[in-house]
């Protein structure tokens, strides 16, 4: 018998109508729901292991996002016809999956977690990304996996003005916010998503009316709960051994050791050294009979009171790690044109965080395949952000791309393509190499390739900087820092990374993590209003480097010529397999593309060479061109026979210059006369209508010799077989010769 499913739903208004069903699918998994809306269906599925793995002292989470390609009723594109490798799109949603759930899991929990969401089912109109959130927490909050949720995600977009909640594809169209936002019934804590210049105030409206839809959604999931028999008791578990005297003991002899080096003026490798330093000296403190357990121990309660002293240092003092106040922003040096083979570059330096951007603009051959579920099409604005070892003085393995990297260039790339104009004729790439990173590297990628872009003579709307903030705060006193241009020890002991990209006009794209509770809206206006003030000062130090885009492009970098042609006459431009264009290429070093728009050919031409280029376009405008009786043309040779030269007189289309229009007067014979690849002016004296051949002539252009009588014409059904056969055009059947000879001796 089949189970009965047991559903809850709730109907966001303008008809969404979310369901989430539970009791039917996946029933082995420790959590399982089906999300519903519309045609779109989502499941989701938690499992978590029993017991820890020996030595894990942090939560493994996995989140794992797929969308599936019969969700929309399409085989994958792939060599393999099947879903591969997850695209950037399933990893952006897996990031903001994760950074909503992990702090939500109790900090002592080690045991593995997995989450796998499946776009099982399609709608155009839904947005699923901003569902695989409501539904993740759904299935960990029918489990029995400690946790601190429920949870909650949902799309905000300001369209006319108007918040609307979860809005469909078609809609966000004309939006000026899209935003994604998660949070408990309690707080918010976690935000991603676009603006076209709003304001901070704008922000924290939106993020207000996103909270009050979550408190709804959070509330569905504890109903369902219940309808399925009730939440189930969290399940007892024993990840950690800890002695609270021992933790008191270190804090106590270690404190006042870290706070003094913390309040020193310091860098980051030598704050590094000092730290080692205490811990080192501390552990051999012991002696050699310290258990292994024991040390183990010494070294966690190192980092909380390592933490503590340095929190409380900067709500003291107000003061930073490296000595700056808590709204300045670190030293700034920038340089453009640093590579001098590249389309555009660009150098940002900002304390100890360094990217080295370039940008190369290509043709539209270049674009980027986009072939996912929901997805279709070609990119023309890519931005790739690479984060070497290096960078951080690491010695390790260079794997893939991971998914930090594919996050941060993903969040650069929304704050920048805003400000691209919008008749950009490249295919545009932008790739970041962050050669020192000490606190937000994804920020310096934004501040260079800004000036990369404008470098390369890209004609952006408006200068882009990027500002990360942090925050430190004690909930016991209420006491709170804001923190601009947080450093990356910053960011690892604080509790909020706020990542806010931007022009003087407004917002452009933001990223925001808090694992603190209780963040009010008014410390959340005041931290974006501080960031205002540290992006406009970056933008005025980038200024001073480069203050508006280059008047032109580099000598080196490829123009384009773009145009259109009739739609019938594409065929002839491409020719039988490619040859024609693909000869047309390889002889003038340029790169074409052709494609119908609107039942035109819309033809682009790109390369380095401008003659090349002028060639190429001079070629395809004679295939195009229709062939017009009386012309004069320049021709080429490209064949000789007994009876007289094919000429072609213009690309792709060639004639015969029989041997008795040469010359006014007698040739007998071809030889000497003329030979392939020679030049040739010539008249066209005759377009055949009914089979469309070309008859040439050079004599119609010479001077006719005084007392010159053109002999007498024939009829037509006179000619000899042959002479019907020379007419043609193309080359053409090479059979004849000896009629025609015979019939020029006849004359």
């Amino acid at each position: 018998m089949k189970p009965q499913p047991i559903r809850k739903s709730i109907d966001l208004g303008d008809g969404k109508i979310i369901t989430l069903e539970t009791g039917v699918l996946a029933k082995q998994a420790h959590g399982s729901v089906v999300l519903s809306i519309g045609k779109t269906m989502i499941l989701a599925t938690v499992v978590s292991n029993t017991d820890a793995r020996d030595g894990v002292d942090f939560l493994p989470l996995s989140v794992d996002y797929q969308e599936k390609f019969a969700s929309v009723g399409r085989i994958p594109g792939s060599f393999l016809r099947r879903e591969g490798r997850p695209s950037d799109y399933e990893v952006l949603v897996c990031r903001i999956v994760d950074r909503a759930l992990r702090p939500l899991f109790p900090d002592d929990y080690h045991s593995d977690v997995q989450v796998l969401i499946t776009l099982m089912s399609s709608d155009d109109e839904v947005m699923p990304d901003a569902l695989a959130g409501l539904a993740g927490s759904a299935a960990i909050i029918l489990s029995d996996i400690p946790f601190n949720g429920p949870l909650a995600e949902v799309r905000v977009g300001r369209i006319n003005g108007k918040l609307v909640i979860n809005p469909g594809r078609t809609e966000l169209a004309d939006a000026d916010l899209d935003i994604i936002v998660g949070g408990t019934a309690k707080d918010i804590n976690m935000v991603e998503g676009d603006m076209m210049g709003v304001s901070e105030l704008d922000m924290v409206d939106a993020l207000k009316f996103a909270h009050e839809h979550i408190k709804t959604l959070c509330q569905m999931q504890l109903d369902l709960a219940e309808l399925a028999g009730g939440r189930k008791a969290p399940r007892e578990y024993s990840h950690e051994v800890n002695d609270l005297e021992l933790k008191a003991k270190v804090k106590a002899d270690l404190y006042d050791k870290l706070y003094a080096v913390a309040v020193r003026d310091t860098t980051k490798n030598e704050r590094a050294d000092a730290f080692e330093a205490i811990k080192t000296e501390y552990i051999e403190s012991f002696g050699e009979e310290l258990e292994a357990e024991k040390a183990g121990l010494i070294k966690k309660y190192f980092k909380s009171a390592l933490k503590s002293a340095v929190r409380n240092m900067m709500l003291e003092t107000r003061k930073r790690l490296d000595g700056r106040a808590l709204d300045e922003v670190r030293f700034i040096w920038s340089e453009v044109d640093y590579l001098p083979s590249a389309h555009g570059s660009a150098v940002f330096t900002r304390g100890e965080t360094q990217s080295i951007t370039t940008v190369t603009l290509g043709s539209k051959l270049d674009s980027q395949l986009l072939d996912s579920p929901n997805l279709s099409g070609y990119g023309k604005f890519m931005l790739h952000y690479n984060f070497p070892p290096f960078s951080t003085g690491e010695a390790r393995p260079q794997r893939g791309v991971g998914r930090r990297e594919v996050g941060h260039g993903n969040l650069a790339k929304r704050g920048l393509e805003k400000m691209l104009p919008d008749d950009v004729p490249y295919t545009v790439r932008v790739v970041s190499d962050i050669l020192e990173s000490n606190g937000s590297s994804s920020m310096a990628t934004v501040c260079a390739g800004s000036l990369a872009l404008m470098d390369a003579g890209i004609k952006m709307k408006s200068g882009v900087s990027g500002i990360a903030m942090g925050m430190i705060s004690d909930e016991e006193t209420g006491k709170y820092a804001i923190l601009s241009d947080i450093l990356g020890d910053e960011d690892h002991l604080g509790d909020m990374d706020f990542k806010v990209i931007g022009n003087r006009d407004g917002i452009l794209a933001c990223q925001m993590d808090i694992k603190v509770n209780g963040l009010s809206y008014d410390v959340l206006a005041e931290a974006l209003l501080q960031a205002k003030a540290g992006r406009l000062h970056i933008l005025d130090e980038m200024e001073k480097t480069l203050s508006a885009p280059k008047e032109d492009y580099k000598e080196h970098t490829p123009r384009i010529i773009k145009f259109a042609i009739e739609k019938d006459k594409i065929g002839g431009v491409i020719g039988t397999g490619g040859k024609v264009i693909q000869e047309l290429q390889a002889r003038t070093n340029t790169t074409i593309s052709i494609e119908e728009v609107d039942g035109k050919g819309i033809i682009e031409i790109m390369s380095a060479d401008r003659d090349g280029m002028l060639e190429a376009k001079a070629y395809i405008d004679g295939i195009c061109a229709d062939a017009e009786e009386g012309a004069t043309y320049e021709g080429v040779v490209k064949g000789i026979q007994d009876f007289g030269a094919f000429v072609e007189f213009l690309p792709g289309k060639q004639g015969l210059l029989h041997i008795s229009e040469i010359d006014y007067k007698r040739i007998d014979s071809m030889e000497g006369i003329y030979k392939e690849g020679d030049k040739v002016t010539v008249k066209l004296v005759e377009v055949d209508k009914r089979s469309g051949k070309y008859r040439l002539s050079r004599k119609a252009l010479l001077e006719k010799p005084e007392g010159y009588v053109e002999p007498e014409k024939r009829e037509r059904s006179e000619r000899p077989s042959g002479d019907r056969r020379d007419s043609r055009g193309g080359g053409g059947d090479r059979r004849g010769g000896r009629d025609n000879r015979s019939s020029d001796r006849n004359r």
